[in-house]
């Protein structure tokens, strides 16, 4: 995962993997890339990994040795609930080549609460906003004729980075050449960090290369002026980069804070909200539950922050959407102290790969896992499971957080007017990275409640 994990580590005699079951490098240079890059991603590697060796497994990028973790009961045994390091940024972090936090706890908590101030405020400030964008949607869906096929990965990346770029960025987006511009550079940054980084190919092709690092300038551009503008001035509306401003941080910390908030949520908004329209398609008594629910709680009234946390089964919806879409299947965590898990030694420094993927789908957790089925999280100790992995409660990603929120209110005001129906015939084929995607666009037809 760039030059940064993988030096430092001489090769040991044959490569064993401190006892840990797993497979030796099929390179030396390479280690086991050339097996992930078979496999068809790195989810799909750890997925087979994980089948023929069971929970704790080993291998190895580049020169240095990995360990996957692929079951909620060795991943209670790693995860330490006073770390405050989210596994997911961590790992954004090094693929940008960020200074990954080597920031003492207490200041990891700090950075925790400015960032779970910074989506409160940033929510609170531009509800009315996220309630427009939602409506223009709707709008524009109410006026195509019933049998109308609508792209919908297309619409849902076009209506998280308005809504997104917005909330966290500020006005500069209400300019919609502005959000093209900034979509394209996301969209290079983002396929590099998916894909890119972990086949190798990247430092591969040097106009990738170029492209990629062009990308990002610019956006890291944007970033440090909108920082220079929000700072010791008072605006009307809270964005998230304010609450980044106002913390205690310096510029460096804000711009790579900012960019690793702006970059996820985009695109993890984007793809909660098209799974979720996906899985709603194709559950008519689950659209049905979520209409009666949306009009139980709103009834004549447009959704309020208040409201949302009254939407309960909408909540349920997308916690089973995250799970069964797998929308996050991999995080990681450096090992910075010797650890134990079941009867293995960790060593120091060891990268140790959270197979949320792998968990997602392991039947002895999630009976049927692969059927969708949001009145699974009516029971308490699912949630708590679920919220262990960092998928809700306390340990949840920001970025996560917030795009409950968005999707939240985006449903209360689609469902309510519209029959979300799916195109017959069409199978979704799933691309996984570091978000998981569908491989083609996703086509749904719509036609009206009333």
């Amino acid at each position: 995962l760039g030059s940064k994990w993988s030096c430092g580590m001489s090769v040991v005699a044959s490569r064993q993997a401190a006892g840990i079951p797993g497979i030796t490098p099929t390179e030396e240079k390479d280690g086991n890339l050339p097996d992930i890059v078979k496999s068809g991603s790195l989810h799909e590697f750890l997925v087979n990994l994980h089948e023929g060796y069971g929970p704790v497994v080993s291998f190895w990028f580049g020169r240095r040795l990995v360990v996957s973790l692929g079951t909620v009961d060795v991943l209670k045994q790693h995860i330490n609930p006073n770390k405050t390091s989210d596994p997911f940024e961590t790992m954004l972090k090094s693929l940008l080549r960020y200074q990954s936090d080597g920031g003492n706890v207490n200041e990891n908590h700090m950075r925790k609460k400015l960032y779970e101030s910074g989506v409160t405020n940033s929510l609170q400030s531009n509800f009315a906003l996220l309630l427009k964008l939602s409506e223009e949607l709707l709008d524009k869906w109410l006026s195509y004729p019933d049998s109308q096929h609508v792209p919908l990965c297309q619409h849902m990346l076009g209506f998280a980075m308005k809504s997104v770029t917005q909330m966290v960025m500020g006005s500069t987006f209400e300019d919609d050449q502005e959000v093209i511009h900034f979509q394209k550079n996301h969209g290079t940054v983002w396929s590099e960090i998916g894909k890119g980084f972990l086949d190798g190919s990247l430092d591969k092709s040097i106009t990738r290369k170029k492209q990629y690092e062009d990308a990002l300038m610019q956006l890291e551009y944007i970033l440090k002026k909108i920082i220079k503008e929000r700072k010791g001035r008072n605006f009307s509306q809270h964005i998230f980069i304010d609450s980044l401003v106002q913390g205690n941080l310096n510029d460096q910390q804000i711009l790579e804070d900012s960019m690793i908030f702006s970059l996820a949520s985009c695109i993890i908004t984007a793809k909660l909200c098209t799974w979720a329209i996906c899985f709603l398609t194709t559950s008519e008594e689950v659209q049905k539950k979520l209409y009666e629910e949306i009009d139980q709680v709103l009834g004549k009234d447009p959704i309020t922050p208040e409201k949302i946390e009254q939407l309960r089964y909408c909540r349920q919806v997308l916690c089973e959407t995250v799970r069964t879409a797998k929308l996050t299947p991999v995080s990681a965590r450096l090992q910075d102290i010797e650890g134990k898990v079941d009867k293995f030694i960790i060593p120091r420094e060891t990268l140790v790969l959270y197979a949320l993927g792998v968990v997602l789908q392991d039947p002895s957790t999630w009976p049927l896992p692969h059927k969708f089925d949001p009145d699974r999280f009516d029971d308490e100790s699912v949630m708590k499971t679920f919220s262990l992995l960092g998928f809700s409660g306390t340990q949840e990603c920001p970025e996560l957080r917030f795009a409950y929120m968005v999707t939240t209110v985006l449903l209360s005001v689609l469902v309510r007017r519209l029959h979300l129906l799916s195109v017959e015939g069409q199978v979704i084929e799933t691309k996984y990275e570091l978000v998981t995607s569908s491989k083609e666009e996703a086509w749904i037809t719509v036609s009206k409640r009333y």
